[in-house]
């Protein structure tokens, strides 16, 4: 079992809220931590995922909410929205902190009649796919330690690139860490079915359901590009106002994530489009059809594949972070553009540029000093991400970062 560096804040949120709601994708281990509470305290545990209770509720959600012990665990609460107006009446009677941890695989702030119901009331808290941190056993604080103005260290040694693809390739869902790739894709086969089948039934009645795998895959090309609704419109021959519709509920459903731009009220002209990123990198190489020999292969490929890992990498930390940044992208009207930017409440700002290989050259660091020099004090650092194993200075806070820092814990 891993240990998973939300915890802690999982514990201070029951101390805190009558409701907490632990948020992510499907098999990404919600469940696993949550009857750890059940193990250690005096929770009661249903899920929504079986039948009899899910038909219970459903038919009856205030009679149902009345029927169960307190404090409770409700698995997979999104399959049942009708249950967030009861529960909503039972806190306000009872404001006792600790008494629902719910857990969802559905974004509530993303929908609003579930998001409403319990304002002030719910604490969220997203649970994401495996860190590399949690798979090998180490908090990680890159983020916060970088915003401290913290000295960091060079790796003891870096990944060969085989050993950068491999972590890529295996992605975060717990279920397939130490299974065979054919083992891998069957999982893979088998997530996608059930997620796009049964649990989108849940949130929307929906025209079309065949058409989201389809969708999934173009956007699984587009990753770590610009959001192209046009390209998916002709490419599954829907208005795009109905793709809008349907990337809505990939996002909803933590199958993708949307950056979106930074932008400041400095004279910056930006492209406003967000970027399109898969919420594991697993999933996006099965959706690629590639496998560690055919990334070896496929530079082109595997540097957005690269991205996406270091974007996901970048969301998970941000979940347990004292800090606690905004993730964007920055692109120009006229070209440049910085893959990543983490932006903390002050304004201060990280930019990451992401690169595959083991070198770096001097352009490399070219438009992370073209952001450097428009936003001087707010830019405190900027940083190639690459595979090699030092640290390097490029100019006035400006060096390389090897890939495996990102999951270190600098103390």
């Amino acid at each position: 079992m891993f240990k998973r560096n939300i915890k802690e804040d999982l514990k201070k949120a029951l101390n805190r809220a009558p409701v907490v709601l632990l948020n992510g994708a499907r098999q990404v281990g919600k469940s696993t931590l949550a009857l750890e509470f059940q193990k250690e305290g005096d929770f009661e545990y249903i899920t929504f995922d079986d039948e009899m209770v899910y038909l219970s509720a459903k038919n009856d959600p205030q009679a149902f909410i009345k029927s169960i012990k307190k404090p409770v665990i409700i698995d997979e609460v999104q399959r049942v929205p009708e249950i967030f107006l009861p529960i909503k009446i039972d806190v306000d009677n009872n404001r006792h902190a600790g008494r629902y941890l719910l857990t969802g695989s559905a974004n509530p702030l993303l929908i609003p009649r579930l998001g409403d119901s319990l304002a002030g009331r719910m604490e969220i808290l997203d649970l994401m796919p495996l860190s590399q941190g949690e798979i090998e056993g180490v908090k990680e604080n890159f983020t916060d330690t970088v915003f401290e103005e913290k000295e960091l260290t060079s790796a003891a040694k870096g990944l060969t690139k085989k050993e950068l693809y491999e972590k890529a390739i295996i992605g975060g869902y717990p279920s397939v860490q130490k299974i065979s790739k054919e083992d891998r894709d069957a999982w893979m086969r088998s997530y996608l079915n059930l997620i796009l089948q049964r649990d989108i039934k849940d949130l929307a009645q929906i025209e079309k359901l065949t058409e989201l795998p389809n969708i999934l895959k173009i956007l699984a090309y587009q990753a770590a590009n610009l959001l192209n609704v046009a390209e998916v419109s002709r490419d599954v021959k829907m208005v795009s106002q109905t793709v809008h519709r349907y990337i809505a509920l990939l996002e909803t459903i933590f199958l993708i994530n949307l950056e979106h731009s930074w932008h400041t009220n400095l004279t910056l002209r930006i492209t406003k489009a967000p970027k399109v990123y898969l919420v594991d990198s697993g999933l996006l190489t099965y959706l690629l059809g590639l496998d560690l020999n055919g990334a070896l292969n496929d530079t082109l490929q595997m540097g957005k594949v690269i991205e996406n890992f270091v974007v996901n990498e970048l969301r998970k930390q941000i979940t347990w972070s004292k800090v606690k940044p905004e993730l964007y992208h920055f692109r120009s009207t006229s070209g440049q553009e910085v893959d990543i930017i983490l932006q903390d409440r002050s304004g201060k700002l990280i930019a990451i540029e992401v690169k595959s290989g083991e070198t770096v050259l001097p352009k490399d660091f070219n438009n992370l000093k073209y952001l450097q020099e428009k936003l001087g004090k707010k830019f405190i650092k900027g940083f190639v991400v690459y595979s090699g194993r030092q640290i390097l200075p490029f100019g006035k806070d400006l060096a390389t970062l090897p890939i495996n820092l990102l999951w270190k814990n600098f103390k």
